[in-house]
């Protein structure tokens, strides 16, 4: 995971926040989105952020294989206080890249909220989405409720820009701190499962 900003103090320890691009196609609009994603969560004193690119993995393609770099991709997940998926929808679910990154991975998610910011055509990605969340719920994360969702951002004339993307990014990240606060705490106090 790459370090992308470390925010101020507060009256707690600012959450450690991976943005996991899911996108691995060639010429793929995931950059874009993230990058925009980046400039909403590194403004915010409550989160440190980081960086976790499927793109960038040797991800095995048969479940369980050995991959280089599994271990140091492992280590920024674990290390995450909680994380934001940003996915494209592919044929109404989400990328193969990205299941085969979450399937790496087991205890790395679990007790750890998770957010959403998808892209696609008409539905702007939620159908991954949806498909998401049940998948997550299966390694014990918690998904957040609000997400941001871009339809067609590719063919707008201002991309990503608007009032009504900024806040529903504030309310996801708003969400996902108090998540992410509150089950740091609780792993702090109790680890998960014991």
């Amino acid at each position: 995971m790459t370090t992308i900003s470390t925010g101020t103090a507060t009256t707690a320890p600012p959450l450690r926040l991976a943005v996991v691009i899911g996108s691995s196609r060639q010429g793929r609009f995931a950059p874009t989105v993230a990058d925009w994603l980046l400039r909403h969560a590194t403004a915010r004193p409550d989160l440190t952020v980081g960086v976790v690119d499927v793109g960038e993995l040797d991800l095995p393609h048969t479940f369980g294989a050995p991959a280089p770099g599994a271990a140091a991709t492992g280590a920024a997940l674990a290390e995450a206080d909680a994380f934001v998926v940003v996915t494209p929808e592919y044929n109404h679910s989400y990328p193969a890249a990205l299941k085969n990154l979450i399937d790496s991975h087991g205890p790395e998610w679990q007790a750890k909220p998770v957010g959403f910011v998808s892209y696609g055509g008409i539905s702007g990605g939620l159908r991954a989405v949806e498909h998401l969340r049940g998948v997550f719920a299966e390694l014990h994360a918690v998904t957040v409720r609000d997400t941001v969702s871009f339809h067609n951002p590719w063919r707008q004339p201002d991309g990503l820009a608007g009032a009504e993307a900024d806040t529903a990014a504030k309310t996801m990240l708003d969400q996902l701190v108090w998540w992410g606060e509150a089950l740091r705490a609780a792993r702090a106090t109790r680890p998960y499962g014991q």
